[in-house]
Formats: structure tokens, sequence, C-alpha cells
């Protein structure tokens, strides 16, 4: 079993910066992706980025790409999210997620950080 603990999120104005991370724990943790998702009031979850785990190549989707990067430390089995230009469409709960093998979903989820991003 895997735990996902997430922390980081918090308000900031428009412009600003937060940086997000994810603290996965379990007795034999391994990954194949580790993820970002959000979700805004009223929307459905989206996914915001992702990292391989063993060769740390993330992907973004557009809406934050040159804005937000990702990043993960191997050895302390954390994920992080640094949150540049963020725009009030940026705010929603963030969720660390993990896919565990290449032909797994994302099967595990942390509970979520709240972003709200003020104009």
């Amino acid at each position: 079993q895997v735990q996902l603990v997430e922390s980081g999120g918090g308000l900031v104005q428009a412009g600003g910066s937060l940086r997000l991370s994810c603290a996965a724990s379990g007795r034999t943790f391994s990954a194949y992706v580790m993820g970002w998702f959000r979700q805004a009031p009223g929307k459905e979850r989206e996914f915001v980025s992702a990292i391989r785990w063993d060769v740390g190549t993330g992907s973004y989707a557009d809406s934050v790409k040159g804005r937000f990067t990702i990043s993960r430390d191997k050895a302390k089995n954390t994920m992080s999210l640094q949150m540049n230009s963020l725009k009030p469409e940026d705010t929603a709960v963030y969720y660390c997620a993990v896919r565990p093998a290449i032909n797994a979903n994302y099967n595990y989820w942390g509970q979520g950080t709240r972003v709200t991003v003020s104009s």
C-alpha cells in the first residue's frame, strides 16, 4: 500500500509562486510515473503534470507549460511542483497520484492540497 501526502498549498496573489510537495511512503514504494492533477470548483479533475520516476522526464498540460516545473527526489520518495506566474484559473485542489507500472492506471491518490490564487 502506498500513502501520499501533499503539502504546500495556500493563498497567493496572481503572479506569485507556490511549491507543492508530495511525500510517498509504503513498505515497497515504487512508481512508473507520479503525477499532479487538480480539480477546480464545479469542474472535473484534470491532468497538470507528470514525471517518469526512473529518468525524471516531465510532461505538462498546455495550460501550465512554461510556468510549472515538476521534479522528484528518488532518495526521499518525494515529488514537487514549482508553480510560478500563478493565475486565478489555477485555483483548485491539487492531488498527487502514483501510476505504479506502465500498464497500470493512477492507483494511489493523496488527499489534496488547496491552492487559491487571488486576482
